[in-house]
Order: C-alpha cells, then structure tokens, then sequence
C-alpha cells in the first residue's frame, strides 16, 4: 500500500510539472471563450490500431484539474484497439476539458505507443526463453511512465536508474584499470545481495569478467559469431545480456543464440506514438 501510495505521490507531481508547463498563468483562450460553470462531455477515440497504455495517467490528468472529473473507459491497460475505437468518456467542467486535453493525450499517445511497439518485438522472442528489457534511455521526467507502457506491451524493466543495480560499461572499466580491477572494486562495495553485471565487448573481456565472478555479462555490439562463442563460454557462470542495435529485423537471430536477456533502447527513444483525440465535445 505505501508503494503504491508513494508512485501515485510521484506520478501526480510529474503530471503537475506537465501541467505547469502548458498553463503558466492560465489558458487564456479557453478562459476567455468558455464560461467558468460550463460543465461538458467528450469522447476518447482510438485514430490507430495499437496496444493501450496510460489511460489511468490519461485520467488523472482531468483529475488534477478538476475533483468532479469522471472518466469512464471502456478498455483496459494492454487491450489491443482498433482504429475509430471508443476508448473513453471524460465528463468535467468545459474548462477543465480544453486546458487538459493536450497533456493528457501527450501521456496517453507517447505510452501507447511504447507499449505498442514493445508488444510487437515481445511477440517475435514469444517461446524462445529470451526476455526483452528496456534501458534508462527514457525522456527526461518519463522515465516512469515510459517505463511502466514497457511492461504493459509485454517486456521487462531492467534497472530503474542508477541506484538500482551495478551495469559496469566501459568508461568504468577504463577509470578502475581493468575488467578485473572494476568488478573487484564493485564487489566490495555494492552489498552482497546485488549481481554484477558487465559490459564486454569481445571474447578475452568475457573470460577475464567470467574469470573474476561476475554475475551477467552484457554482449556489446558483438556479432553473431562472436556472442554464440560467448553464450556457450558463459554457460553455467553467468547470465547473458545482449546489447547494442537491436532492431526487429535482427531480434529472431539473436534470440537463437540463447542469451538470457536483450534490451533495447528503441523501446522508449524510437518507438511511433498511437494517435488518440478527443471528440464530440458536448456541453452538459
């Protein structure tokens, strides 16, 4: 209960720092067109097909704004739309309807279409053993959200930010002095109850890091050779991690190698938003 209490206080501050961004002072068009007791209703249609994401953070948006808000949706988070979809009804004061609605649908349309597009890489690993995880290559102030349309389309988070696991990349192996001299120093450092995990990029950096204990090996833009080799060299020692361009059309082939995880950036930083508007506006 306090987790959940704790996201939604995090969650609702972010919202309140979308929503101070598009109303400095005021709508001033809306105020000045729409009467402060106007009190309205609208559709929320689905423009694409795609995988839902973010309808309560759409939701909460109106919420923010307006205690009176209602929203009835009428598809939940990880249903499959269609284009022309009736996904929900929003019923609040007019204003509150017009100064939201750009912030709402940025959250909803941005979260949709990662899980969209997760979804449809998660389907190509679907039986093969390989998990998809993200990266912290996320929008600055949407890591959570963005995140969260991950797991919603069907993949795996991999560490949340810097203080939620040990990824040894290569400037620091560079700044420890070594492979070794890097996983030792984490070692001693992180507690025990944390695995190390290190990014090598070819095979005499995976027998040295095999060597010195780690726990998950990530394959950095290795090539297919090179990360078979490494996967049966690793067999037994420690997990795999694969990393570095992996787009759809390469996804099925690495997933036959056998590595354990692949993530992919392109989940957050590339992945098409899903168009949603709001429609048939009607004063109550």
């Amino acid at each position: 209960m306090n987790k959940q209490r704790n996201t939604r206080l995090q969650i609702d501050d972010l919202i309140l720092l979308a929503l101070k961004e598009d109303i400095t002072s005021e709508d001033i068009t809306t105020n000045a067109v729409i009467d402060e007791e106007s009190c309205g209703e609208v559709d929320l249609i689905c423009k694409q097909d795609g995988v839902l994401a973010g309808i309560e953070v759409f939701s909460r948006v109106f919420e923010l704004l307006d205690e009176s808000a209602e929203i009835k949706a009428f598809f939940k988070e990880g249903d499959k739309l269609k284009k022309g979809d009736l996904v929900a009804n929003i019923r609040a004061k007019t204003r509150t309807l017009l100064s939201g609605e750009r912030t709402a649908l940025n959250y909803l349309q941005r979260m949709s279409g990662i899980a969209t597009y997760t979804s449809e890489m998660a389907q190509i690993l679907d039986g093969t053993g390989t998990k998809l995880l993200d990266t912290r290559k996320t929008t600055p102030n949407m890591r959570i959200f963005e995140k969260y349309a991950v797991k919603v389309g069907g993949g795996y988070n991999h560490r949340y930010n810097l203080s939620d696991g040990v990824l040894i990349k290569d400037n620091h192996i560079a700044a420890a002095g070594g492979v070794r001299e890097a996983i030792e120093s984490a070692r001693s450092y992180a507690p025990f109850v944390r695995k190390i995990e290190i990014e090598v990029e070819n095979l005499s950096m995976l027998r040295e890091a095999l060597s010195a204990g780690a726990d998950i090996v990530m394959l950095d833009n290795m090539d297919l050779e090179s990360m078979k080799a490494a996967v049966k060299e690793a067999a037994g020692k420690a997990e795999t991690e694969c990393s570095g361009n992996v787009s759809k059309e390469r996804l099925l082939e690495i997933s036959k190698i056998g590595v354990d995880y692949v993530s992919c950036g392109a989940l957050t930083h590339s992945a098409p938003i899903i168009d949603f508007s709001m429609k048939n506006l009607r004063i109550c």
